[in-house]
């Protein structure tokens, strides 16, 4: 059945209206996350940022001294990397550069540390002031 020329342009006004709000609230939940304080699902049963115990944190410690030293230097205030002293960057963002590293800049290390490393390494660098 064909629809009534008058009832076509509503139609095709809707669904782009309709599409166009779909992609926005991708982009918006992107962002969102982004900015979120709360580590990726992936880490965030391991590691509460709000509570670090002296366990975790001296576990991120080594972490950091093994793996992050050699650029950020062992007081983290930057020597090829950046300072990481007071971060103003989510969790779930300090978590993501770890994992995916920075192109160019910073390596991955997803294949040498797992969730529990990571959350650890995030847990550690938000206790530097």
């Amino acid at each position: 059945m064909r629809a009534a020329p008058s009832l076509l342009f509503p139609m095709i006004a809707g669904g782009l209206a309709l599409g166009g709000a779909g992609a926005l609230a991708g982009v918006l939940r992107t962002r969102a996350a982004a900015v979120s304080h709360e580590l990726p699902a992936a880490t965030r049963s391991v590691a509460r940022p709000d509570q670090p115990t002296p366990v975790l944190v001296a576990r991120g410690r080594q972490l950091f001294l093994h793996s992050c030293a050699h650029c950020h230097g062992n007081d983290a205030r930057g020597d090829e990397g950046p300072d990481l002293h007071d971060l103003q960057v989510s969790d779930r963002r300090i978590a993501s550069v770890i994992t995916t590293g920075i192109k160019g800049e910073m390596p991955s290390f997803a294949k040498k540390h797992g969730a529990e490393e990571i959350a650890a390494l995030v847990v550690y660098l938000r206790t530097l002031e």
